[in-house]
């Protein structure tokens, strides 16, 4: 920002300026770029045109002469005013001093999305004209980054410090317990126990780390459905034999989608899991596939505990679990809808959720039809068109 105002302070006091700009529809300035009667000097209005920022031009009357359609969209100007005090005091300041200023702010919005926006503000004279620049550029994203930036940090230093913690524990335990063989054995259990579960969250870290630095898939390749789905139910066929719970697959045969088919399988045996991992023991866990007239969806639908619905929104964000103790129980990281909804991502498709408590959830993975003739839907019995 401080690079522009200079390159605005050197055309206002004669410097040329010279090289391409770059501008969307959104960004241009309003009125059209002929400075006639506008008092604005020569070549201002050129800069101003082309700057992603929110951008206000003041006369020495506080008058707005020119402003970005961006700056009129976020409330910062209404016709012919700068209605943010805060903004108009600092403009006044540095016309009468001369000082280039800087702040932050945030302005209230009436629509969709935050409630307020936030930006970092830079007021500069334009020479000796009494005319004043205000740049305003929108933070709101890069505040966002951040704070999910530091809550994953500070949820990755918890995640691994307790087993970390628990292993260190029972290490001195272990030590202290050497002359007691059946201890011995007990506290070995429970270590590895922890290991794995450490081991589980470090590789769902690595999972997620690399699908979330991946780019979208260029050149997909064709996946077999039926083969996905069963690696799935083969992958939990042992834990829910152990609870009684019958898996049932159906649907998939002969049906192909474009992708990756590993992540395609992580994504599908995340889900299988989870549904294992919160039913009761002796219910069924089924997983089906449909078609609708632009997609095919995988739903993995089980008889469980079901999810409130204050928490649906948030299933899917990193570390996030709806009961946290039964989680750990179950052996969860927290990251296995978190990598389902990046997969999904990845391949242009949605994932999404029904539940009700103590009715149980379905999951649904809904993917892109092929829409090439070699990648057509076979229509047969087995597959049912179904209603958008």
């Amino acid at each position: 920002m401080t690079g522009i105002i200079g390159l605005i302070l050197g055309i206002v006091i004669g410097v040329g300026v010279a090289g391409p700009f770059f501008r969307t529809r959104a960004e241009r300035l309003e009125p059209p770029p002929s400075q006639e009667g506008t008092g604005l000097p020569p070549g201002i209005a050129a800069v101003l045109s082309a700057l992603p920022s929110s951008a206000v031009v003041l006369d020495p009357g506080d008058k707005v002469l020119r402003a970005s359609s961006a700056a009129r969209a976020f409330g910062i100007v209404r016709g012919e005013e700068l209605v943010i005090g805060e903004l108009l005091a600092l403009a006044r300041k540095v016309r009468r001093d001369g000082v280039i200023r800087e702040t932050e702010i945030e302005v209230a919005v009436r629509k969709f999305g935050p409630d307020a926006t936030s930006f970092a503000v830079r007021v500069a004279p334009l020479g000796g004209t009494g005319l004043v620049l205000v740049l305003a550029e929108d933070q709101t994203e890069h505040r966002r980054v951040e704070a999910v930036r530091r809550d994953f940090v500070a949820n990755i230093s918890h995640e691994l410090k307790t087993p970390v913690g628990a292993l260190s524990l029972l290490a001195e335990t272990v030590q202290d317990a050497s002359d007691d063989p059946e201890a011995v054995r007990r506290f070995t259990e429970r270590m590895q126990t922890e290991a794995s579960r450490l081991t589980a969250v470090i590789q769902d870290l690595i999972t997620l780390s690399r699908i979330q630095g991946a780019e979208p898939i260029a050149e997909p390749a064709p996946v077999h459905l039926e083969s996905v789905l069963d690696e799935a139910i083969d992958a939990v066929r042992m834990p829910a034999d152990a609870k009684g719970i019958e898996l049932v697959g159906s649907g998939a045969e002969g049906l192909t989608v474009l992708g990756d088919e590993a992540m395609l399988g992580t994504a599908l045996r995340n889900l299988v899991t989870n549904a294992v991992a919160y039913s009761p023991k002796n219910t069924r866990v089924a997983v089906s596939v449909g078609i609708s007239r632009s997609s095919i969806d995988i739903s993995v639908a089980d008889q469980g505990i079901g999810i409130p619905q204050q928490d649906l929104e948030r299933i899917f964000e990193r570390f996030y679990r709806v009961d946290a103790a039964r989680s750990r129980a179950t052996g969860g990281t927290g990251l296995g809808l978190a990598i389902v909804k990046h997969i999904m991502t990845h391949h242009r498709g949605e994932v999404t959720v029904w539940s009700k408590e103590g009715s149980g959830s379905t999951f649904t993975l809904r993917l892109p039809r092929p829409e090439s003739r070699e990648f057509d839907v076979p229509r047969n019995d087995n597959h049912q068109e179904t209603a958008q």
